[in-house]
């Protein structure tokens, strides 16, 4: 089995409550993990783990309208480390790119919304998609929308067209002006839903 070498991860994103930090920094705590917390001017904070090989990864968070956001890019050589981050990312509904180095490839994982959406293995500069993940699920939900819409777009037709033929065939005012007001209200509805 091949040795991890460290876990970066690039382009992360976590958007915490006050509630929601104290357990963020709990989940390192209740593992053993050294770390520190520094207070810094407009209630920004920085976490500062200490890894097993003893260097120093550091996570900045701004406070911006009562939430503590990180967007920040830093590397583990532990994988201690990064399996807890893994599962921070996961339960706080995190966006990052991982990238699992090993010696002779890199496992890339993109989440969104603290899940994996995306594995790639890179080798000598090829990348191969392992796994994708596929909202199959959302897409049978948008193709249900989109026959609904499809079908009262032909419902409407066929009521202009009914409305039509009856305006031909009238000859009050009266009647004429109520089935344009008619026509007014669907050709509305069908420029709605036609766009």
């Amino acid at each position: 089995m091949a040795q991890r070498l460290a876990t970066e991860y690039v382009k992360t994103r976590l958007q915490l409550t006050e509630a929601e930090m104290s357990k963020f920094i709990q989940m390192f705590t209740e593992q053993q993990v050294t770390l520190q917390v520094k207070v810094l001017d407009k209630g920004r904070q920085e976490i500062v783990f200490l890894d097993d090989a003893g260097q120093e990864v550091v996570l900045s968070f701004e406070q911006i309208a009562g939430q503590y956001i990180c967007r920040d890019t830093y590397r583990f050589t532990s994988i201690r480390l990064a399996n807890i981050m893994r599962k921070a990312i996961a339960e706080f509904k995190g966006a990052a790119v991982s990238k699992r180095i090993f010696r002779d490839f890199t496992m890339v994982y993109y989440y969104q919304q603290g899940k994996v959406i995306q594995i790639k293995e890179v080798k000598d500069g090829n990348e191969r998609v392992v796994f994708e993940h596929k909202d199959t699920l959302g897409q049978l939900e948008l193709l249900y929308q989109k026959n609904e819409i499809e079908h009262e777009i032909q419902m409407i037709y066929e009521e202009i067209n009914r409305l039509l033929d009856l305006r031909i065939h009238v000859r009050e005012n009266e009647i004429h002006t109520k089935i344009d007001n008619q026509l007014k209200e669907l050709t509305h509805r069908l420029f709605v839903l036609e766009a």
